[in-house]
């Protein structure tokens, strides 16, 4: 990975290049590279052998061609299931034409379900630097299972305890207040993303959780509340707004300053960037 570099906005593809590609799955996040974007985004659970994977629902029903909870699951269950042909089939049943990706059976690891370790080993050997934002799922039956194994999936690859926290190109994102505490104090450098639905009435000041340097609100908030964005700026802290797909909200976003875009649509908004 090379040196951090200044960004005036951060392009972030949620679950990849989700758009154009099955959410959460290797050929989703080759793309977002190919796009350009600056950083991927996942959710990460744990399954019941104790393996990190990139699934956002608690349960597998809606991505794949499978049955149960994630978390009852083990990874050897989990890799014989199908995470890809969903996205080329309409609700009701029809195709639809997907213009970016086709489903091909035989490349079963485009597909299939993705731990979090093979989405560290692409971004580790990207040829440009590529951050990783990583969104721990709550509540869970592991609890704080999820963040000792996430810190020492990161400490193999040498990313646990950054210099500073600027120079981290990994950063953990959740709603969940505890679980960023969790993960502060176990390594204070690793930047730290708290997730924001709504503005709840004891953080309208503009506070985070203590410790927690970076919000990361709901693009509703940013539509309904924009001087909340702003007292959150004026309090010193980052902003990085989630979902983010439209072209009037990107432009929103930029005319607010804020520092990370998450959109499931990372080559169209770096196009409405000018990049």
């Amino acid at each position: 990975m090379t040196p951090a570099r200044q960004r005036p906005t951060q392009v972030v593809a949620h679950r990849g290049a989700s758009e154009d590609a099955p959410e959460h799955t290797l050929a989703a996040y080759r793309k977002a590279i190919a796009d350009g974007a600056d950083a991927l985004e996942c959710d990460v659970r744990l399954t019941a052998d104790g393996h990190l994977v990139c699934v956002h629902d608690r349960r597998v029903n809606r991505t794949s061609n499978g049955r149960g909870a994630v978390s009852a699951l083990e990874l050897s269950a989990l890799s014989a299931l199908d995470f890809g042909s969903w996205k080329t089939r309409h609700p009701l049943g029809g195709r639809v034409e997907e213009p970016d990706w086709v489903h091909r059976p035989e490349d079963r690891e485009a597909t299939s379900v993705l731990t979090l370790e093979r989405l560290l080993e692409l971004v580790v050997d990207a040829d440009r630097r590529v951050e990783l934002a990583i969104e721990t799922k709550h509540p869970t039956r592991w609890a704080g299972q999820v963040e000792e194994r996430l810190l020492l999936l990161l400490k193999r690859f040498g990313l646990d305890a950054p210099g500073a926290a600027e120079e981290s190109p990994v950063r953990v994102m959740s709603f969940s207040a505890r679980s960023l505490h969790r993960v502060r104090a176990a390594s204070p450098t690793l930047p730290t993303v708290y997730l924001q639905q709504f503005v709840s009435p004891r953080l309208r000041d503009g506070r985070l959780p203590e410790g927690v340097d970076i919000a990361g609100p709901s693009i509703r908030i940013v539509r309904s509340h924009p001087a909340h964005i702003e007292r959150l700026q004026q309090s010193g802290h980052q902003v990085h707004v989630w979902t983010v797909n439209d072209p009037e909200d990107v432009d929103a976003c930029v005319s607010l300053g804020v520092n990370a875009i998450i959109t499931n649509r990372p080559r169209a908004v770096l196009d409405r960037l000018g990049r």
